[in-house]
């Protein structure tokens, strides 16, 4: 079967690379107003197609999951997915520093720290075994705050009788040095937990309830500013060494292009994502500089929960300190 699927991919690549073919597996809804990871997926996109390039979005789903996603981009099958960072992370855990709260003022403080420590070179080294390559990170939208259904949140003390949806172990030990408890529960499963009361709330950006259509049953988002919520480009290694010269180039400056587009969406929707989520009818807690002083602080104990190397969890530090 292996062999079979190397031999697809290989008569794959060949095809693409004759007709410049791009499919770009998209993680949202393909609405600009809303997502920044399809507003980097359509400027990069766009700018494909104007150098020549056959450029095809698949919905989310139509490829199949996040591991099914990984592997079609390690074996040639897939050119660009919008991927969840731990598809990155169980090949080179050093990228996890992205999910530590408070590391990064915003998105640009973020992509500074990537570009000046090199992240992307330490990272395509590992990837590289896996045929794979991390082209950017794409910011989902403005800094995730604390999404309930009923309580609102403006201290830590507030959340001591909430059970909130964890990505993973890191998110659990947060919310845990927060006074609260975390369950990891995956993303399809959210709406049922939240109308359920399984889980009262969850981490992420403005944006997501309304996208995800869940202002009915979601009623308070607290502007907590605790990370900066993206997804990993990865692309194929076999699609882009196949590529010439002239194609590769203009990969290269698409992703550049794309890189500049989100972050121009973001500066645009930092106040208007919180107005739009107040329109639907979802409360809106805004936080100040010492409110959320109270959460940074109390946030530390992950830094020292032994979920990082003591190591990695400098270098993320100094990198951060780098390029405020």
């Amino acid at each position: 079967m292996k062999l079979k699927a190397l031999a697809l991919s290989a008569l794959m690549l060949t095809a693409t690379a004759a007709s410049a073919e791009v499919k770009i597996a998209l993680d949202s809804a393909p609405n600009l107003d809303t997502s920044g990871s399809y507003n980097w997926a359509a400027a990069f996109g766009a700018e494909l197609t104007e150098a020549g390039f056959d450029v095809r979005e698949m919905p989310r789903g139509a490829v199949g999951n996040e591991a099914e996603k990984f592997d079609q981009i390690t074996t040639g099958l897939l050119e660009i997915s919008l991927s969840d960072i731990r598809s990155v992370a169980q090949v080179e855990p050093f990228v996890y520093g992205l999910r530590l709260p408070y590391l990064f003022d915003d998105s640009a403080h973020m992509q500074r720290a990537l570009d000046k420590g090199g992240i992307f070179a330490t990272v395509n080294e590992a990837l590289a075994a896996q045929d794979a390559i991390l082209l950017a990170i794409a910011p989902l939208g403005p800094s995730s705050g604390i999404i309930t259904t009923d309580k609102a949140v403006r201290r830590p003390e507030d959340m001591t009788d909430l059970r909130m949806r964890a990505l993973d172990d890191a998110q659990i030990a947060m919310y845990e040095a927060w006074g609260s408890s975390g369950t990891i529960v995956p993303w399809g499963e959210v709406p049922a937990g939240l109308q359920t009361g399984v889980i009262d709330g969850y981490l992420n950006s403005p944006f997501v309830p309304i996208m995800f259509g869940q202002t009915d049953f979601v009623k308070n988002f607290s502007d907590a500013g605790v990370i900066i919520p993206a997804r990993a480009v990865l692309a194929s290694r076999m699609w882009y060494d196949g590529l010439s010269d002239d194609q590769r180039a203009a990969v290269d400056a698409a992703v550049e292009v794309a890189n500049i587009a989100t972050q121009a969406w973001l500066d645009r929707v930092s106040v208007s994502s919180l107005e739009d989520l107040e329109k639907a009818g979802v409360t809106v807690q805004r936080l100040d500089a010492d409110e959320r002083e109270v959460f940074r602080a109390k946030s530390q104990a992950v830094y020292n929960s032994g979920l990082m190397p003591a190591d990695d969890v400098a270098a993320w530090n100094d990198l951060a300190a780098k390029a405020r």
